[in-house]
């Protein structure tokens, strides 16, 4: 999920679940690229009542993603907890019912990532070349041990800390930066299936 710096490991089913909702999702991703905003700000921004954002921002606070920014005036805007850090959800299965909440909140990251993506692809003739060069969409495939795939997500996590630091501070993005998003999975082929 979208500056990162420290990522903050969950395994917790209760608080991955809170995740799990298109509406959080965008209101979290909002708040990271915008720094802090109130619940009408958000509804503006991702197209709910100012009604159904305030309950989703509570459910984020209550479960420790976000939180109340300075008062400003009447208005009382939230901000992202720990700002610059990616949440990396990793099931324990120690944990009853973790592995099937990370689960449900990657297969709706990977929906929504999808869903962006074929958004921007769809309307790229409207882009100048120079960002049209600048994307790319691209899989491979390759033979790798477990421990070669936890460096590999490591090294694609390290790949974005150059940027750290310009979603909160606009100081720090050169002149014509635009938002930018990196969707990588780093993953094992799925296991033959057994035939009967």
């Amino acid at each position: 999920m979208p500056g990162m710096d420290t990522p903050s490991t969950i395994s917790d089913p209760e608080r991955i679940r809170a995740l799990a909702h298109p509406v959080r999702l965008e209101l979290l991703d909002h708040l990271r690229d915008v720094d802090e905003a109130t619940a009408t700000e958000c509804a503006a921004r991702v197209g709910e009542s100012v009604a159904s954002c305030s309950f989703h921002l509570r459910i984020l606070e209550k479960y420790g993603y976000i939180e109340r920014a300075q008062q400003r005036g009447r208005e009382k805007p939230w901000r992202v907890r720990r700002p610059g850090s990616s949440l990396d959800a990793r099931p324990d299965r120690a944990v009853p019912g973790s592995l099937h909440a990370v689960q449900e909140l990657a297969a709706l990251t990977v929906t929504r990532e999808a869903d962006r993506v074929a958004r921007y692809l769809a309307q790229a003739s409207e882009e100048p070349d120079e960002w049209l060069q600048a994307v790319t969409v691209s899989t491979a495939g390759f033979w790798a041990t477990a421990a070669e795939l936890r460096e590999l997500s490591q090294e694609v996590h390290d790949l974005v800390q150059r940027f750290s630091g310009r979603s909160a501070d606009p100081a720090l993005r050169p002149e014509g930066a635009r938002h930018a998003r990196l969707f990588a999975t780093v993953n094992p082929d799925p296991a033959p299936r057994q035939e009967d």
